[in-house]
């Protein structure tokens, strides 16, 4: 299969290229920049220059392919407005790709977050979030879902607020940055608070199989691990740096500072039955050992 990807050099993207590279697909990636064309061609793919903001460029890669795979996103989380600035851009993304989809029965492959319940581990069945910091992505992600009934064969992987390789990524990713800032590697509350995880390579895995085979309209959980105590994250954080570990205010973590706080364990349990999907790489406790100090 013929994939164009977006966002295909970051820590997940990158691991996605090289997942369908070995397994007999090729790679039509979205590069930005010179060094993302370098990066991108030297994994192996051909690239096409553009961003996600340029809307016919998206088409154009998703008319010369047989599947699209989209991972781009600013990650700028810096306050509420660049968290909404990211959200609109990816929607128009989104709904540009879609678009260019229907009636073919190609695949199209997203990604939102897996959603919290409270008082229990989500599973596959429960609906994502439509409010909140993020909740213009369910939103986007709920539209590109209906496009099964007009002919795209879209589904979503839901990822866990760490995606992790050699230590860094993702929330537990934003907790050492904020860490080495502050000189306290710090979680909100009493921190016994869960987040899920997986690793980048076994979320790869995953992101494939759901290309290959996942019906129209399904959404999917790349979850390994189904909930770390945060205040053991910031443990192992703050001993691979030798800093103290402590409770610090909320507003600490800026405009996530409400979805830190949750517990948000999830379950991958429907996903591992029904795709065959096994996590097998290191846990994120045990990949933070792989920070350095």
């Amino acid at each position: 299969m013929r994939v164009f990807i977006t966002g295909g050099t970051g820590l997940i993207g990158s691991a996605v290229v090289a997942e369908l590279l070995g397994h007999a697909h090729t790679v039509l990636a979205l590069a930005r920049s010179d060094a993302s064309a370098r990066a991108a061609e030297a994994a192996g793919a051909e690239t096409i220059r553009g961003g996600i903001a340029d809307l016919d460029v998206l088409r154009g890669g998703a008319a010369r392919a047989d599947g699209v795979i989209h991972l781009a996103f600013s990650n700028d989380f810096s306050s509420a407005a660049a968290v909404a600035r990211s959200v609109a851009e990816e929607t128009a993304a989104l709904l540009a790709l879609g678009e260019e989809l229907v009636g073919s029965d190609r695949p199209l492959i997203t990604v939102s977050g897996t959603p919290w319940v409270p008082g229990r581990t989500s599973t596959e069945a429960d609906a994502v979030p439509t409010d909140g910091p993020v909740g213009g992505r369910g939103r986007t992600v709920t539209a590109i879902l209906a496009l099964a009934s007009r002919g795209v064969r879209s589904a979503a992987i839901r990822l866990p607020r760490t995606v992790h390789n050699e230590g860094d990524g993702g929330f537990a990713g934003l907790l050492t940055q904020i860490a080495r800032q502050t000189g306290v590697s710090g979680y909100p509350g009493d921190g016994t608070q869960r987040w899920p995880a997986v690793h980048a390579l076994d979320a790869a895995v995953l992101f494939r199989l759901a290309l290959e085979s996942a019906p129209a309209g399904t959404a999917w959980h790349a979850v390994g691990d189904e909930g770390d105590a945060v205040r053991d994250i910031a443990t192992v954080i703050g001993r691979r740096l030798g800093l103290p570990v402590e409770s610090v205010p909320e507003a600490n973590f800026g405009p996530l500072g409400a979805i830190f706080a949750m517990d948000q364990p999830s379950s991958s349990a429907r996903t591992r039955e029904a795709l065959g999907w096994q996590p097998t790489h290191l846990s994120l406790l045990e990949d933070l050992e792989n920070i350095q100090p």
